[in-house]
């Protein structure tokens, strides 16, 4: 009794292998996702992990499919049709993070700060990935969706937090965060000049997980005119900081 050659089944061995190279590919980039984006908000990372497995399987099967010489024209067109309808769906959604990232650096307000958007003014009490929540003087809650704090123009209207610069930034989970605002503090001291010294300047943790922690670095400036020199400038040295003690960091954040 003879069997048929080993290369009539090397098509199905190959199918075999690809669905489980995308099934173990599919786990982990999935899980990755959730983590990097759970930073953020966890509903937001659970979508996040299922559309990147979801991806990752369309991929996958596409490939295993080509292998039994299966025509994949159709399903191409359909991934692409299905991938345009999700984008025009989450346009705002993604607009929203997207923009809630930007306006960290460009957008001067900050928790506790009254502003002044469009129609709307109010206390800042929550910042989200999607949304920020206003309180208004009428004890109503106003949730602003963020990608308006970019199109529209922004009015704080604290006293004069204009002297504020925010600069956010992300270093490891396990870095000495007494040691690193020493080291800070020591370098930012070439800029007294610029700076107002009755506020020196102040570490703020925003999160903390095992893997990082999100910081932000405040100081106060003299001239308005000075905003963005001086913005650049703490980002630079704080990348030179973390980079020169050997601290993992994803910088100061753009």
């Amino acid at each position: 009794m003879s069997f048929p050659p080993i290369a009539t089944f090397l098509p199905l061995i190959y199918f075999a292998v690809i669905l489980l190279l995308t099934w173990a590919v599919g786990r982990l980039s999935g899980l990755l996702a959730s983590r990097i984006i759970g930073r953020t908000m966890a509903p937001v990372a659970a979508a996040g992990g299922r559309l990147t497995t979801v991806i990752v399987w369309v991929i996958g099967v596409t490939f295993a499919f080509q292998e039994l010489g299966v025509s994949t024209d159709i399903l191409l067109l359909m991934i692409l049709i299905v991938g345009f309808a999700a984008i025009v769906a989450l346009r705002e959604p993604l607009q929203n993070i997207g923009a809630k990232y930007f306006s960290d650096i460009y957008t001067p307000f900050k928790l506790g700060d009254t502003v002044q958007v469009g129609a709307y003014t109010g206390k800042v009490i929550e910042i989200n990935p999607v949304t920020t929540v206003l309180i208004t003087e009428s004890d109503t809650l106003v949730s602003v969706p963020n990608s308006l704090f970019v199109r529209d123009v922004v009015t704080n209207l604290s006293p004069q937090k204009w002297r504020e610069v925010i600069v956010p930034f992300s270093v490891g989970g396990s870095v000495d965060l007494a040691r690193l605002e020493s080291d800070l503090r020591k370098s930012l001291g070439k800029l007294r000049l610029r700076l107002d010294a009755r506020f020196p300047p102040v570490l703020t943790t925003r999160a903390r997980t095992a893997l990082s922690t999100d910081l932000t670095l405040t100081v106060m400036i003299r001239q308005p005119e000075d905003r963005d020199a001086i913005t650049a400038e703490v980002g630079k040295r704080i990348s030179e900081v973390v980079s020169l003690s050997g601290r993992t960091t994803s910088g100061p954040s753009a």
